[in-house]
């Protein structure tokens, strides 16, 4: 069995936990609120702004022997710059507070997500911040064109709304096969361990993001007009 194959294998388990996060589902079905579904982007933005920052991160940490994967880190920095931007402008089609989210802290739940990635690539192994790459690109492909088309219907969004996650349904296809193409070539077993284990971790810790969504909005919540806006 190849690597990536026994990666996805190895971390079903975890990945089965983050999918069943009532938030997730109710999202699935199109029973979540305007408020939920801008706390949702709001969490987004706090996590996605540091992709870039990790990656440049990683690709100066990768030893010689990995010059390959540093070359398409490079690729993927350039192909990611400025996606948080996409969601402060579907918060602002939702009639939310894109300024109050940009200047905001993120949910306890986000933050310690983002910690665990800038700690894990400093101190541990920075391969292992692929693991992050399985957990949110993989979740992308299978969920987020379906959630926006049910939530755009059920909320009555414009289609303004949802550049974050239809861009991300569709660029992280090719991503993924491009993903699995790369672990392929990684054949350290210690690295295999890393990325597995960090993606065991981020599958949780994604997963309470979620879940976290269904407690109280947090400071940094965008805060919403009395009226939703208009498709």
């Amino acid at each position: 069995m190849r690597f990536y194959q026994r990666l996805v294998e190895r971390t079903r388990a975890d990945r089965a936990y983050l999918l069943a996060a009532p938030p997730l589902q109710r999202a699935l079905a199109g029973n979540i609120s305007l408020t939920e579904y801008v706390a949702f982007l709001t969490e987004a933005y706090h996590h996605v702004k540091h992709t870039v920052p990790l990656l440049m991160s990683v690709g100066g940490r990768l030893p010689a022997s990995y010059e390959w994967l540093r070359e398409a880190v490079a690729e993927y920095i350039e192909e990611e710059i400025g996606h948080q931007r996409w969601i402060l402008n579907d918060i602002k089609a939702c009639g939310g507070d894109a300024q109050a989210v940009s200047g905001g802290r993120p949910a306890r739940a986000t933050e310690l997500m983002v910690a665990y990635a800038y700690d894990t690539v400093s101190r541990v192994n920075p391969l292992a911040f692929f693991g992050m790459v399985l957990v949110l690109e993989g979740t992308s492909v299978a969920l987020a064109s379906n959630a926006a088309e049910v939530l755009q219907r059920s909320l009555k969004l414009p289609t303004s709304a949802f550049s974050y996650l239809r861009s991300h349904g569709a660029l992280d296809q090719d991503h993924i096969v491009h993903f699995e193409n790369l672990m392929n070539r990684i054949d350290d077993p210690d690295d295999q361990h890393d990325i597995e284990h960090a993606a065991g971790m981020f599958y949780r810790l994604y997963a309470d993001i979620f879940r976290s969504l269904d407690g109280p909005i947090e400071t940094g919540a965008a805060q919403l007009p009395s009226t939703a806006c208009a498709v």
